[in-house]
């Protein structure tokens, strides 16, 4: 079996180790979201600390998208050349680069977590929000910032995460990730606890999966590069009609040959999701059960893997192809580099110190 640091291939894209840096929200952009400085840092400084491929954060394909005014987008040749720095330095640092593709949907237009998290009213800056159904995200409460979207709106949506994808391209990246994970608007579309629709977007599995569907195809069809999914492998309702993880099998198996990697996580629709003990590696089993039950299809693991052994065991034990770690990358930038020096990995095979960083090494 592969170990943490042997190269994964991803259609003509190949990552020096199995190590990614996990999508993980900056807010942080000034205005319109562009990025700054410090995504270039952020995101730098993890290429440079040895991992084998970094996504950026959720990035909006079209402005209502964003979960706030200080999100990251990609509706514009401006936004594709605010990231194009990103995605040149880290290709000089020896590692693959990669956008997440978001819509928020429902969840959207909301303040950052430090400034409180909660809707953002027009009269402020907020905007209309767009859902599968009028229902809004429980813990907002009833509002009039809610639009249930038509079906010229889901269709114009899909075409923006392919237009987005090709910018993604041509701003240097290697590959581009659809989200469809966390409570936002495609798993809105997936899950029976936010999506009421009656049309050809909403009813059974067939119907609540063809956005996903439709946007993976899009994206195929708009660009050369590795197209990955992220999804929630379980609502985590238990108790009602929700989306599980034999849900996700049964779509894995429908879009399986159309993406290079399924990106298995959890939760995110609903604010009373009984979470399992979240130790380590408490959402593997997730990505373990796709693995094994769709062929040829690579996975990749999140959740709580923080330790080197730990990363390395997931990929050598054939429960997952990719370890996406989130926020021990937070912890620590270099966390492939310790990794490769804990694990003894063989001086041909390890990521490379930057050479300015020798001296201390």
């Amino acid at each position: 079996m592969p170990d943490l640091f042997a190269p994964i291939e991803f259609g003509a894209a190949t990552a020096r180790n199995r190590v990614a840096v996990s999508p993980m929200c900056q807010y942080s952009c000034d205005r319109d979201g562009l990025a700054t400085d410090w995504h270039l840092t952020h995101l730098g400084a993890r290429a440079a600390g040895g991992a084998g491929l970094v996504l950026t954060e959720a990035t909006a394909v079209t402005p209502e998208g964003r979960i706030s005014p200080h999100d990251l987008g990609l509706w514009s040749d401006e936004h594709a050349e605010a990231l194009r720095p990103v995605a040149d330095f880290c290709a000089e640092q020896g590692a693959l680069s990669g956008v997440q593709l978001a819509h928020a949907g429902r969840k959207a237009s909301k303040r950052r977590p430090w400034d409180g998290g909660d809707p953002i009213p027009a009269d402020e800056g907020g905007w209309t929000v767009q859902a599968p159904s009028d229902v809004p995200y429980p813990s907002d409460g009833p509002t009039a910032d809610l639009e249930r979207m038509s079906v010229a709106e889901v269709e114009a949506t899909v075409d923006a995460f392919a237009t987005a994808a090709g910018r993604a391209v041509d701003a240097g990246f290697d590959l581009v990730e659809i989200h469809a994970a966390h409570g936002y608007l495609l798993h809105e579309f997936l899950s029976p606890v936010a999506n009421e629709r009656d049309d050809a977007y909403g009813g059974d599995f067939e119907g609540r999966t063809r956005i996903v569907r439709e946007a993976v195809d899009a994206v195929n069809a708009a660009v050369d590069v590795p197209v990955f999914l992220r999804v929630s492998a379980t609502d985590w309702l238990p108790d009602r009609d929700s989306w599980d993880l034999e849900d996700t099998v049964r779509l894995a198996e429908r879009v399986g040959d159309r993406i290079d990697l399924l990106d298995v996580s959890a939760g995110g629709i609903h604010p009373d999701q009984q979470l399992p003990d979240a130790g380590p590696g408490y959402q593997v089993p997730y990505a373990e059960r796709v693995r094994e039950s769709v062929d040829d299809l690579a996975v990749g693991a999140v959740g709580g893997i923080t330790e080197p052994e730990h990363a390395d065991a997931i990929v050598r034990n054939g429960r997952a192809d990719l370890a996406i770690v989130g926020r021990e990358h937070l912890r620590d930038p270099h966390f492939a580099l310790h990794a490769a020096e804990k694990l003894d990995v063989d001086e041909e095979r390890a990521p490379d110190w930057p050479v300015q960083y020798r001296r201390a090494v």
